[in-house]
């Protein structure tokens, strides 16, 4: 095995080693580096010391110094980097490798929401960690990050796929990604509960659902599959997902996340904790996994022999969810930014009656939410049809930060007359045309004389064919005889 390989299967060697193996990787073959790239590649190693002695100085417990160490290591990371892309010779996949190394070594080692972005919000760092507001929840750092133990960073493979899936989060897909974004968090009270519960990473539910649904609860495929994680109704069945009083559980966020959690511990118990397998039999079907795999579970969902065999949606939607889920870990590390959010759960009883319809013109753009909130709502009242007036004094699920916003809007004054007045309004139903039948065609009689054949009586009648009277009359071969009456078709 070459050192090459060796560096690939090394998670826990010391980092000045592994960087060391690294540079050896890169530059085999070349020619001697510079001057100026062995200052900028001494500024890594500098940069990558430096970090892991900062989570050193976090792990003891001294937050101010490894704040301190920490900001230093990045800042020296961030200017060698910068200057790599104008030195010749220096290989940038260099510093590419170990900037996904530190975000590695990064993932539950720091308590204090620091990040590799010295720009990050550290609001929205705890808000990841679940540390704050409705997302405070015991052991909630841990479950972000680890899988059973193991974190979950190194679970995810940054090859060619995820690199390509972070491409397309971050452009064609970031709109859906940031509605994923903003749905989750109002539903995060209903749903993460139910993955703390499985032991399972909350980054990955995220990834799930922004691929599945982008957080849109009434969702449904063209296949059928419904929900926020897009369930099929056989596997809903199994997992508990039926039918309560009318309502389909699978539309439930609370008890589609449930199942979607024992859904997904049973197939990494099947599959020996393979993560990116487990997500192929979520798409693809957990029976023809099963086959493709074989008894050899520890194989990668990226060997030939796997990846060929699968359909193409299944190939884009594993290295799409990790890349979802690696995003929802570190944002500030790609240059996004997720907007802040108070999802704590509030709830309003009716003073009046109301329909979410109605409700979502009331509030207008209330806490700032620019496109109106009739998604919140309907997500967090999934039994509930939009557009169907509720009584007053039943008790409707809202964000916590509306409940003054309604009272203020939606009990007195103009905006619930003006929205009731929309509601009301009826569109003229428009009658399409009747079409009539075609009246049955009249015939008269046609008398055979010498010197006629088919084809010029035809072209008297100038409206019918010699098909048509053939058939009309049973004739074969066109054959007709002097004397022998015929039906012709009335001309109109």
């Amino acid at each position: 095995m070459s050192s090459c390989s060796v560096i690939r299967s090394m998670r826990l060697v010391p980092f000045a080693v592994a960087i060391g193996l690294l540079g050896a990787c890169v530059s085999a073959g070349g020619g001697k580096p510079s001057t100026r790239v062995d200052a900028l590649y001494g500024q890594l190693d500098l940069a990558s010391k430096g970090y892991e002695t900062a989570l050193q100085q976090s792990r003891e417990g001294n937050q101010q110094a490894s704040q301190l160490t920490l900001t230093q290591s990045l800042d020296r990371l961030k200017e060698a980097s910068a200057h790599c892309g104008t030195t010749p010779g220096c290989d940038p996949q260099r510093f590419f490798s170990v900037f996904d190394r530190l975000l590695r070594l990064k993932d539950g080692d720091f308590d204090d929401g620091q990040n590799l972005g010295s720009d990050v919000d550290l609001s929205q760092a705890a808000l990841a960690a679940g540390t704050t507001g409705a997302a405070s929840l015991p052991q909630a750092q841990r479950s972000v990050t680890l899988l059973h133990g193991q974190k979950l960073s190194q679970l995810i493979a940054m090859n060619g796929p995820v690199k390509a899936a972070l491409e397309m989060w971050l452009t064609q897909w970031r709109p859906q990604l940031m509605d994923a974004w903003v749905n989750y968090q109002y539903l995060r009270y209903q749903m993460w509960p139910q993955y703390e519960k499985a032991d399972l990473p909350e980054a990955l539910l995220f990834g799930i659902m922004a691929k599945e649904s982008g957080g849109k609860v009434h969702a449904v495929s063209r296949s059928g599959a419904s929900g926020p994680l897009q369930f099929m109704y056989a596997t809903g069945m199994r997992f508990g997902l039926v039918s309560d009083n009318g309502f389909d559980l699978r539309f439930d966020p609370a008890a589609s996340a449930r199942a979607n959690a024992e859904y997904i511990n049973e197939q990494l118990r099947i599959f020996n904790n393979n993560l990116e397998i487990t997500l192929g039999a979520y798409n693809g079907g957990e029976g023809r996994m099963r086959r493709t795999v074989g008894d050899d579970t520890s194989v990668s969902f990226y060997d030939p022999r796997i990846y060929n065999q699968l359909s193409q949606e299944t190939r884009d939607y594993v290295p799409a969810v990790l890349a979802a889920a690696w995003l929802f870990q570190h944002p500030d590390s790609y240059n996004l930014r997720f907007p802040k959010i108070d999802g704590a759960p509030g709830t309003v009883t009716l003073k009046r009656p109301v329909s979410l319809s109605e409700l979502t013109v009331c509030l207008g753009s209330a806490g700032g939410m620019r496109d109106g909130w009739f998604r919140t709502l309907r997500n967090l009242n999934p039994r509930l049809d939009p557009q169907v007036t509720q009584p007053a004094g039943a008790q409707l699920q809202l964000p916590k930060l509306l409940e003054q916003a309604y009272a203020a809007r939606c009990v007195d004054g103009p905006w619930p007359i003006l929205a009731a007045d929309l509601h009301r309004a009826v569109v003229p139903v428009v009658q399409a045309p009747t079409v009539q039948a075609p009246a049955a065609r009249g015939t008269s009689r046609y008398k055979v004389r010498r010197g006629d054949t088919l084809i010029s009586i035809v072209r008297k009648l100038h409206c019918s064919s010699v098909q048509e009277v053939a058939e009309m009359n049973g004739l074969k071969h066109h054959h007709i005889s002097i004397g022998q009456t015929l039906k012709l078709p009335v001309c109109r």
